[in-house]
Order: C-alpha cells, then structure tokens, then sequence
C-alpha cells in the first residue's frame, strides 16, 4: 500500500501538538494536494518539496499525491512541515525504508536544493517530543536549541539525503552534543549607585517577594539605574522557568535566548503600543509583557505612557497570564511578570523645589494620568531624593551597601523558605493565605487600621500590605511579620496616595 505516516509538531501559542503527515499516493492523474487546515505557507511547501526531492536525486512520483495534516482542526502555518511531507513521499513512494519511521519526528523547512534550514519556534516542539520519548530531526542550525531539552535525542542534518542515508542505515547522523554551559550574564552592581539606601532596601523587598515596584523622584536621581539593576539580585531561573521562558522568545521569533538561566529584562520605550505589550497581530505573538515572563517589565516614564496601554497592564498583573482573541485563532500566553516603573513627580521633575515651574492642575493632570487601580496594584512606592552635593563631590567614597552576590544570597535564602513553606512567592498569595501567615495582634490591627484610613487603603492594598510585611520578615528571618516589618511595609505605600502635593 502507498501509506506512509510521519510525525511532526504544529505551533500553537507556546504549545506544540502532535500532527500525523499523512502520505497517499494513488493512481491518477499527477496531482499534489495538501488537507487538514494548511494555511499558504504551507500550501506553499509543495513547491519546496518537489524540487528538494527532484534535486537530491529522487525521484519525485508521478502519481496523484494526497497529504493530510492530522488532526485537521488545528492550523496549520509555516514551513515547519516540508521535512515531513518530503520524508512521507519517499517512504510512500518506496525509496526510503518506512518501518523505523514510528521513532522520529521530523522539523525543517527545506531549500529548493534539497539543504534544511532553521525554523522559528522549535523549543516547544523539541520538549513535547521529548515527552513522546522520540527522536527529533531538525536542521543543524537548528539543533542548540532543540538540545536544551535534556531528555531528547537531537539529530541535526544539513541536506535531505542525510536523511536518507541514517534512515537506510548506511551513514548515521550522530546525536547532538549539547554546547557546555553558558556564562552567567554579568550584571551592573547596585552598590555602584551613589546613596539612595531607602530604595536599594526596597529593590531588595521587591526582589524577595517578587513585588512590584514605583519609583518616584526628579530626575537624575538614579531611578533607571536601580531599576536596570533588579535583575543583577533576582535568584537565578530554575530549569522548567527557563525552559518556559526561552519558548516564549522561541514562539516570538527572537530564536535562543543568549543567558537562557537569567531572569528576562524588557524595558520597551513608553510609544510601544498597546499590543507591542500584550502581543497579537493576524497571527498572535507575544508581547512585552509575556516576553518579561519570570522576569521584570520596566517601564521608563510611567506617564508619558499612554493611559489605554497601561490599563491593559491591570488583568496580567493580578492573573499572570493574557489570553489573545482573533477571529482565526485564541492564544493564552504566560505573563507572571514583575512591574518595574520610574517616573517624576511632575511634569518639569522639580517638584517641592524652587526650580519648579509647574501649576497645580498640571501635576494634577500628570499624576492622574496613572490610574487609581493601576497604581493601587503596585505594592511599593519608594521616593527617590536628590542626591546631596557632598556624597556626590566625594571622589573617594567607598561601595554604597552590598554587592549584588550577597543581596541574591539573602533574596535567595527567604525565597527558599517561602517556596518550602507556601510553595509560591510571598506576591502571589492570596488573602485567605495571608491570613494565616500574617497574624494580627492587638497592637498591629490599631496600626492598620490607623493606617487603612491615613492611606485610604482599599482592600487590595491592605492585602499588599502584608505581601511586603511577610517579605520583611522572611529576609529577618522570623516566623510571622512583627510591628516593624508592618510600619516598613506601610513606608513604601505613603508616595502616591497623596496623588498631588502642594507647591511650597
């Protein structure tokens, strides 16, 4: 019988189904037709295929061909199947052996001479491969992002015949060794920042708990640099996040990340659009803030963004996760991402000085670009002071606080307590689970309820409140958050409640 099926791997938001390349060839008049939901580039590979095979010395059948792409309700894009159709209509048309064809999956675009190139997205296909307990053929450039799949066996050609010859068995294509480890990405120290000790204390908080975070102050005070710098004091990601974050990138088309096991930093320009954020187009990629999974999403200039944009932040923030609608297809892509913003607290920077030249209503109206529930998720406020004239004229100072070494140690010791004891970071708890973690005493509910009425906390914010107080007392080192880490927590929530101070 004229039957051979190969298997392959469709692209499907970060997931990878399995897809059966189904080959028949009958009697007929010479034809080529692709089923099962191929999009034109996929129509598109019969082109492809017929002159690879022509061109590495097959011969191409001159039969009624008919390839179906099961299952047939999932679409079907890109060149990721020539590979398999060229392989299904060799082993259907008896020139290649189709009995150890169970054993594989095959992913490639093919040139016209018969050569494989690389295709985007192959690190989901590669890890569900994996989990089928296959062997993946792709193309050699492909093959070092494939290999980050421990578990798999990769075997990468460079031409068709090749693969012709590992599945006859004269030549075999020997498995890829994975390239050795790659070197930490070395990051900016935090010390290296003049003073600012109040919000280099609260990066640490944010890099504990994975909080977000609001920097405020004028400019020149240092906001972006400590913000670039979170990064450098973030645990490093473990094996399974960083598998999930280099597809991402993988399914986005920027190939393998560079320092696949550091923690991503997107910092896109405050004119990014509200899908550059969220992702979409005809067919839906991820956006910044997916791209910013496991990782930080700094955004400069908080309120030159525009408002729509950043209302779009809101969902993601509380779910982790962005569900993109078209009318073709729904995509949900991760976006366990921490906020990271800076802004000024007017529109010249200045405020409180008398180099301020702003009315009222203008910091009114440039405050107020920040939404209230946007602002209320944002669990600290930090302000950012001036730099005083005589730290900044001494030459000879010495390293401002800690290295970033020994601020991960610690960030890293209370994240493995939360982990061991909650199973999740301290931002992700909910509040019936803060409940229980955070105990109130008589002493600390007359705090907060002081507290709630001076900040006007809603019940989010009085929520976030113990996030942070639990993240104090997990770097301290205590059972359960006492009356300071509840007074520290309420520092970092007094910069914007006050939405516009008055002008001295």
């Amino acid at each position: 019988m004229s039957l051979a099926v190969v298997q392959s791997r469709a692209k499907l938001g970060i997931e990878a189904p399995a897809v059966s390349v189904e080959v028949h060839l009958s009697n007929g008049l010479p034809a080529f037709n692709i089923v099962g939901l191929p999009e034109t580039s996929v129509k598109e590979s019969k082109d492809r295929v017929r002159s690879a095979i022509i061109n590495s010395y097959f011969e191409f059948p001159a039969r009624r061909i008919t390839v179906n792409l099961a299952p047939a309700d999932i679409p079907k894009e890109g060149s990721r199947f020539d590979l398999a159709i060229a392989i299904g209509i060799l082993a259907a048309s008896k020139q290649i052996p189709v009995e150890s064809l169970d054993d594989y999956e095959f992913i490639s675009e093919l040139a016209l001479s018969g050569d494989m190139r690389s295709i985007e997205a192959l690190l989901p296909s590669a890890q569900g491969c994996a989990a089928r307990g296959k062997q993946l053929v792709v193309a050699q450039s492909n093959a070092d992002e494939a290999a980050l799949v421990e578990s798999l066996s990769v075997l990468p050609a460079k031409h068709l015949l090749e693969i012709s010859a590992h599945l006859h068995g004269r030549t075999l294509i020997q498995p890829w060794i994975k390239s050795a480890t790659q070197i930490q990405q070395e990051h900016q120290q935090l010390s290296d920042i003049i003073g600012q000790m109040h919000a280099k204390r609260a990066m640490e908080v944010a890099a504990t708990g994975g909080h977000h975070l609001l920097l405020c102050g004028p400019p020149g005070t240092g906001k972006t640099m400590l913000a670039s710098r979170l990064a450098g004091i973030l645990p490093p990601l473990s094996n399974p996040e960083a598998m999930q974050v280099a597809s991402i990138h993988s399914v986005a088309g920027k190939g393998l990340r560079e320092h696949i096991w550091t923690r991503p930093f997107r910092a896109p320009h405050h004119t990014a659009s509200a899908a550059a954020l969220v992702g979409g187009g005809g067919t839906p990629k991820p956006g910044e803030i997916s791209l910013a999974h496991q990782g930080v999403l700094f955004l400069d200039e908080l309120p030159e963004f525009s408002r729509s944009v950043l209302e779009v932040l809101r969902e993601p923030l509380e779910s982790g996760q962005i569900l993109i609608s078209r009318v073709a297809a729904q995509t949900s892509y991760p976006a366990s991402f921490q906020l990271v913003a800076a802004m000024n607290p007017c529109p010249c920077g200045y405020l409180g000085s008398k180099r301020c030249s702003c009315s009222l209503d203008q910091i009114i109206r440039y405050q107020h670009k920040i939404s209230g529930p946007l602002l209320d998720r944002i669990d600290l406020q930090v302000q950012v002071s001036a730099i005083e004239n005589q730290q900044l004229l001494d030459q000879d100072r010495k390293a401002d606080g800690d290295s970033n070494q020994q601020i991960q140690l610690r960030v890293c010791k209370a994240r493995d307590v939360q982990m061991q004891r909650q199973g999740k970071i301290n931002a992700h708890l909910t509040s019936q689970e803060l409940n229980q973690l955070c105990p109130l005493n008589s002493e600390l509910k007359a705090l907060l309820d002081q507290a709630i009425d001076r900040f006007g906390l809603s019940t989010r914010g009085f929520y976030r409140v113990l996030k942070v107080a639990r993240s104090l007392a997990d770097l301290a080192d205590i059972s359960h958050p006492q009356l300071p880490q509840y007074q520290e927590a309420l520092s970092y929530r007094s910069t914007m409640d006050k939405r516009a101070e008055i002008k001295s």
